[in-house]
């Protein structure tokens, strides 16, 4: 079947304009059908416990603090602590029970035999559902008396400090803020229960997992979960047709001659780009061993292998998992994102063999900024959870607080000014090939998977600390999620192919036709897929079949991208041992099966709604986390790195041994982390909401289990790993800015490549199908 890139490219501007409608409308549905704040939570003799100022308060309070990234807010954030939704509710249970027993029993709830306290725990159940939400939500007796006793819990454990839970003293600066945090958590508790209209369900759809509060999984978990698992196949088999059945020709490196590197000449603009991939090194190098200290704070919650202690230094105090996450999580997207920078300011000149004026300048700028962002940006994170910035500056300046999106507003907008400034310096290094081609040429593929990073991001200006929490998640999910669904998979493949033409293995034209098809593919499913988040956080029911659908559905272009990744591995083999380029190919093919593994099987299997509904926030997602934003993205930034570096150092002095045994050290290390250590942790978590509810698989008792404690130390092995390899390839890098090429301007008309590439315009006939 022969399909022309006319008709894909107009296929794709469909699917994008009907994602922009579907999610358009979403956005207007959790404005309209969230649960909104009340002005007033009273007491049953209508005494006033809290007012929607305490909690817009509480949530700032939360933000701040970087509460997301200590635990859990609705399942989402980190998971060394507590959800405080789940918390919350379960602590309402137990004091409403409490209260009852006492009320009408006047014995202690432990000590009723069973048949009284069955009917204290159908008082409890039935008081939590019939709550009602409007201007003013009225409390039980029992609800009012829990509501205070949640209260004091969280001043003792986030304001006094709990060490043995790793909650340094004053980690919550004063007793008032504690409270209000505890009255945001027990908001997100009280509709988590509370009956969403004649629903029969609550607004979250039954989550989090409590049966003392009446949650169960709801019923269409379970019908969508069988209709996914249907889908899949179905899904899976017309994609294995459909990749079959367009003529995409492979990478095929029989009878070509692949230039190496040292025969192509080099532009200012690209030892400039160069840079980025030192900066970048540092960086990830940075991000592992804030992982690794992660890793042990879930061992020792007090300290580091007592060094601190014996040093006098209160680590927990200084550095405080929040921090330390927070950093973790912002580093990964900075280094990932570096290399991407810097290689996409490299190609150009490759490809076309021409550089704009004052290029070299404009990268050292966008450098310039990259490095003031950063810096300003993780130091702001530490200032504001600290508190050291006062006012409204603190969301500003310092830390907003949510997952992925700590850094203060102003560095936001940096990083979005800095995307701006990449796409149009990207455009001016290709504009010999956009004049050129027509508007679905790979150059313009490239902006637009550019772009589309930057104009995705923008949606994390839609909200402020002010903003209920759903619609906020709602937002954070489109910058997040969209990223790696869309923008970032868009990225994977157009720089794939790229880089692909540039090492000679595809005509240009035939990756055109290949990025449209797969950018179709991860369009028409993972943009709309990201509603697999929307499912337990207080957005209609009417997101769970929406989510299964193209949960399900974004499975199959990452079954593509592996094929490809194959197809590519075999024409490098095929190359022999003179094709240079077999390191970075080594790396693309990596990143081809760690996205199959993490985003596509893992990814499936966690977000089945049934099996979400459970494993929600539990170290499966973990699992799943790791294995697809660094065995997919980081794997393919730095191949692309390497490739890189093969330009950039001299003739004779390229020695690749230590970045091989990076690549080595770092599939190693996350094949132990993720399968030795993460999965296992993740199923018996998993089995401990099964059997009690989702707080107690959430608490500081569980993961201070003898197994969960051994199975954390069992991981001790590949954190190591992950950071020898990443030391080893900081090093390599650093030491290989000692033998770079000299910058000289090309002498010639262009560069072997791009002449290739340009003179596929005059070769090119339409017996090929691509046209």
């Amino acid at each position: 079947m022969r399909v022309r890139r006319e008709t894909l490219a107009k296929a794709l501007v469909v699917a994008f304009v009907f994602n922009l409608v579907v999610m358009g409308a979403g956005a207007y549905l959790a404005y309209e059908q969230s649960p909104q704040r009340p002005e007033q939570i009273v007491g049953p003799n209508g005494d006033v416990l809290a007012t929607n100022e305490d909690i817009v308060a509480g949530k700032a309070v939360f933000q701040q603090n970087g509460l997301m990234n200590h635990g859990t807010i609705l399942g989402n954030g980190a998971y060394f602590g507590s959800d405080y939704t789940a918390d919350a509710l379960d602590r309402l249970t137990q004091h409403m029970r409490e209260y009852v027993a006492r009320e009408r029993y006047g014995t202690p709830y432990d000590q009723l035999d069973q048949a009284d306290q069955a009917a204290v725990n159908d008082i409890v159940k039935r008081q939590l559902e019939a709550g009602s939400f409007g201007d003013t939500v009225q409390l039980t007796a029992a609800e009012a008396y829990a509501y205070q006793q949640v209260r004091q819990t969280y001043v003792e454990r986030y304001h006094e400090g709990t060490p043995i839970a790793g909650i340094p003293e004053n980690f919550v600066s004063s007793p008032e803020d504690a409270r209000r945090f505890a009255d945001f958590a027990v908001w997100t508790a009280l509709f988590s229960a509370t009956d969403r209209g004649d629903t029969g369900h609550s607004w979250t759809n039954e989550w989090p997992y409590a049966p003392g509060a009446g949650n169960d999984a709801p019923v269409s978990a379970l019908t969508w979960s069988v209709v996914a698992m249907v889908l899949l196949i179905v899904g899976g088999g017309a994609g294995i047709w459909l990749y079959n059945s367009i003529d995409l020709p492979e990478p095929d490196a029989t009878g070509i001659d692949v230039p190496d590197p040292g025969e192509v000449e080099l532009f200012p603009s690209q030892f400039a780009a160069a840079r980025f991939v030192p900066v970048a090194a540092v960086l990830f190098l940075a991000q592992t061993l804030l992982g690794g200290l992660m890793a042990h704070y879930y061992i020792e919650r007090e300290g580091f292998y007592g060094i601190a202690e014996a040093l006098g230094i209160d680590a927990v105090q200084a550095l405080p998992f929040a921090i330390t996450k927070a950093w973790h999580i912002d580093l990964a997207v900075l280094w990932i994102a570096t290399m991407w920078l810097g290689i996409g300011l490299f190609l150009p000149p490759l490809l076309t063999g021409r550089e704009p004026k004052n290029q070299k300048r404009y990268v050292h700028v966008l450098l310039g900024a990259l490095f003031v962002v950063v810096v300003g940006g993780l130091l702001g994170i530490w200032l504001g959870a600290q508190g050291y910035i006062e006012g409204a500056l603190w969301w500003i300046l310092g830390n907003e607080g949510l997952e992925y999106l700590e850094v203060g507003r102003l560095w936001q907008v940096g990083l979005l000014v800095g995307f701006g400034l990449w796409t149009a310096l990207v455009a001016r290094g290709f504009k010999p090939l956009l004049e050129r081609e027509s508007r679905y040429g790979l150059a313009h593929m490239i902006i637009y998977a550019g772009g589309s990073i930057g104009l995705l991001f923008a949606a994390s200006m839609f909200y402020t600390p002010k903003t209920s929490i759903v619609v906020t998640e709602f937002w954070r999910w489109w910058v997040v999620h969209m990223w790696v669904e869309g923008a970032f998979e868009f990225f994977v493949v157009a720089v794939v192919a790229v880089a692909l033409v540039a090492m000679n293995l595809l005509k240009r034209r035939s990756a055109e036709k290949a990025v449209m098809l797969e950018a179709l593919l991860v369009m028409g499913a993972g943009i709309i897929g990201v509603s697999h988040h929307y499912w337990w956080i207080g957005l209609p029911d009417y997101w769970v079949p929406i989510g299964s659908v193209f949960s399900t559905l974004e499975f199959i272009p990452l079954v593509f991208i592996l094929f490809e990744a194959i197809g590519e591995y075999r024409a490098m083999v095929t190359a022999g041992e003179d094709f240079p380029y077999t390191l970075p190919f080594m790396f693309i093919v990596a990143s081809g099966v760690w996205n199959f593994i993490g985003a596509g099987a893992l990814g499936f299997f966690i977000n089945l709604p049934l099996v979400n509904y459970y494993e929600h926030g539990t170290f499966l997602t973990v699992a799943h986390a790791h294995a697809s934003m660094f065995g997919a993205f980081g794997f393919l930034a730095l191949g692309l790195a390497v490739y890189l570096l093969q330009f950039t150092t001299k003739p004779g002095k390229w020695n690749g041994t230590n970045l091989k045994r990076a690549f080595w050290l770092w599939n190693a290390g996350l094949v132990w982390m993720v399968f030795l250590g993460d999965i296992p942790v993740g199923f018996i978590q998993l089995e401990a909401v099964f059997t009690a509810n989702y707080d107690a698989a959430r608490s500081l008792a569980f993961y201070s289990q003898d197994i969960i404690q051994t199975l954390f130390w069992v991981r001790l092995p590949g954190d190591v790993l992950l950071i020898l390899g990443t030391a080893l390839f900081c090093y390599d890098v650093l030491k290989k800015r000692f033998v770079r090429r000299e910058v000289t301007a090309p002498t010639t008309d262009g560069t072997v490549i791009s002449r290739r590439v340009f003179g596929e315009d005059e070769d090119a006939s339409p017996d090929l199908g691509d046209d």
